[in-house]
């Protein structure tokens, strides 16, 4: 019998303004609603203090994309207070190692705060893109990215981008990805914790 899919599940930041039920997805997730996951925080709250900030302080989106990887951080802070369930994990192999064993991986991606050269240091590429490049170093089968917002069902990349569902670099991100792709949006479906 072969093990159970990996998947990585992009957990959008604006579902933290709605602190009940992103317990009851973690809750869910931390059950085993969707298989083995590698969770990736979106920056939420904290990447729109970066944004706000690039604009009266005048820096570059370099330091902005650095800025914005460690308000992913905080936000994976925060995800483990609410399921204690969960493991912060650096390293894309270990985080999977994790899932794949039985736990509930965040992924912290401060170790990209150095430069990757496949990934623009740019506000082109936020959580969402990252959750691919994720997918992709993983092996993950499956690229799940939760969102608060409607989402139109089975749109592509492109159509994800144009709408502001995503970011612009999603489709590029998405092209280099062998596995399938699953966006879900105020409607989701999980097996959540009652």
């Amino acid at each position: 019998m072969s093990a159970p899919a990996l998947s990585v599940v992009k957990l959008g930041g604006s579902l933290l303004g709605d602190r009940a039920r992103l317990r009851a997805i973690l809750a869910g997730l931390a059950q085993g609603a969707e298989g083995p996951c590698i969770l990736v925080p979106g920056g939420g709250p904290h990447a729109d203090a970066v944004r706000a900030a690039q604009v009266s302080e005048g820096f570059d989106d370099a330091h902005a994309h650095r800025l914005a990887l460690a308000a992913m951080g905080r936000v994976s802070d925060h995800l483990r207070d609410l399921e204690t369930l969960i493991a912060i994990i650096r390293n894309p192999a270990a985080a999977a190692r994790h899932a794949r064993a039985g736990g509930l991986p965040v992924w912290d991606p401060a170790d990209l705060a150095s430069g990757h050269p496949d990934i623009p240091e740019s506000w082109s590429v936020t959580s969402d893109s990252l959750a691919l490049w994720l997918a992709t170093e993983t092996g993950a089968e499956r690229c799940l990215l939760l969102k608060a917002a409607p989402c139109p069902p089975g749109a592509g990349p492109e159509e994800l981008a144009r709408l502001g569902l995503v970011d612009a670099a999603f489709p590029d991100f998405a092209a280099r990805y062998g596995g399938r792709i699953v966006v879900r949006g105020a409607d989701m479906h999980l097996k959540v914790a009652a």
